[in-house]
C-alpha cells in the first residue's frame, strides 16, 4: 500500500485517512473545501475527539451546544497568522457555515470524552522559528501536548523554497518514553505556487518501509513508522498540517544517526 494519498483537485471533499483504510491504530483525518454559504454537519464516533482547524475563509460552527462565529480568515495557509480551531469530545456534532471560500481540516484520534468542547484561537497559538539556514522552518502549534486533549497533537509548518524541514530525518515510533514516543502521523501537504511539488520520504533503520514521493497539493503522506523528511524544491514554498497520536499523548523523537551531525552543538 503506497503512503501517499491523492487529493481532490475539486469537490467538497478533498481526502480522507482512517485508521482502517491507513491500516494502523490511532489517527484519522479529512480535509473540505466550502463554497460560500455551504453548510457543512458531521458528528464525531463515540470514541474519538476531533480537532476543526480552519485553514482558510471565515466559518460559523456549533459544535457541542456552544457557538463560534466568524473563525478564520486567512486568505491562504501561508499568511502570517495562526489558524482558529475548535476542539470537540467523542460524539460532538459540527454545524459549520461558511461566509467565503473556506478549507477546513478535521483531525480524529481515540478519547473517552474527557474534555469539553472549547475554542483554540489562532492568537492563543505559540508560533516559532525552527532550524537554521537552508532547515530554517516556521511552526505554529495549534493543539500541542501543553494544551488539553487526550490522544491529539496538531502542528502546521511552513517550509521556504529550496529549505528542508522535519529534518534531520527524524522518527517516532518506539514507545519507549521518555526518549522516543510512539506516534502515527499525517502531513497535509499546500504547495505554493500549487503547480509545485516536495518531496517526501519515510524509511526505517532496517529499509523494511522506504518510500520516497513526489507530493502535490493537498495531497496527504501517511507516516506509521520510520524517518520522514520533506525537502521543497527551488522556487516552491511547502506547508503541512500535521495530526499525531498514539499510545501516549508526548512526541519525543529520535533522529537518524547518520544524519544527527546535522544538529546545532
Amino acid at each position: 500500500m503506497s503512503l501517499l494519498v491523492k487529493g481532490r483537485p475539486q469537490g467538497r471533499d478533498i481526502v480522507k485517512v482512517t485508521p482502517e483504510s491507513a491500516g494502523w491504530k490511532h489517527v484519522g483525518f479529512e480535509a473540505f473545501r466550502l463554497s460560500p454559504k455551504e453548510d457543512l454537519r458531521f458528528v464525531l464516533p463515540a470514541d474519538r475527539e476531533g480537532c476543526l482547524v480552519v485553514l482558510t475563509g471565515r466559518v460559523d460552527v456549533r459544535a457541542g451546544g456552544e457557538s463560534f462565529e466568524y473563525l478564520g480568515g486567512r486568505a491562504s495557509v501561508f499568511d502570517e497568522r495562526s489558524p482558529d480551531a475548535v476542539y470537540a469530545p467523542p460524539g460532538a456534532s459540527f454545524d459549520i457555515t461558511a461566509h467565503d471560500a473556506v478549507e477546513l481540516a478535521l483531525a480524529t484520534a481515540p478519547a473517552k470524552g474527557q474534555h469539553p468542547v472549547r475554542l483554540i484561537p489562532g492568537a492563543s497559538m505559540k508560533r516559532s522559528v525552527r532550524g537554521k539556514s537552508t532547515n530554517t522552518r516556521y511552526v505554529c502549534d495549534i493543539l500541542p501536548e501543553t494544551e488539553p486533549a487526550e490522544s491529539l497533537l496538531v502542528v502546521e509548518v511552513v517550509t521556504p523554497a529550496a529549505h528542508s524541514s522535519s529534518y534531520p530525518p527524524h522518527k517516532h515510533d518506539t514507545d519507549n518514553l521518555p526518549l522516543e514516543s510512539s506516534l502515527e502521523e499525517t502531513y497535509y501537504h499546500r504547495i505554493d505556487p500549487p503547480q509545485g511539488f516536495a518531496f517526501q520520504r519515510v524509511y526505517t533503520d532496517a529499509r523494511d518501509l522506504d518510500e520516497s514521493m513526489a507530493v502535490g497539493d493537498h495531497d496527504v503522506v501517511m507516516v506509521p513508522c520510520g524517518y520522514h523528511p520533506v525537502v521543497m524544491p527551488h522556487g516552491y514554498r511547502g506547508y503541512y498540517l500535521n495530526v499525531m497520536a498514539g499510545p501516549h499523548r508526548a512526541w519525543h523523537f529520535k533522529n537518524d544517526p547518520a544524519h544527527d551531525w546535522l544538529m546545532p552543538r
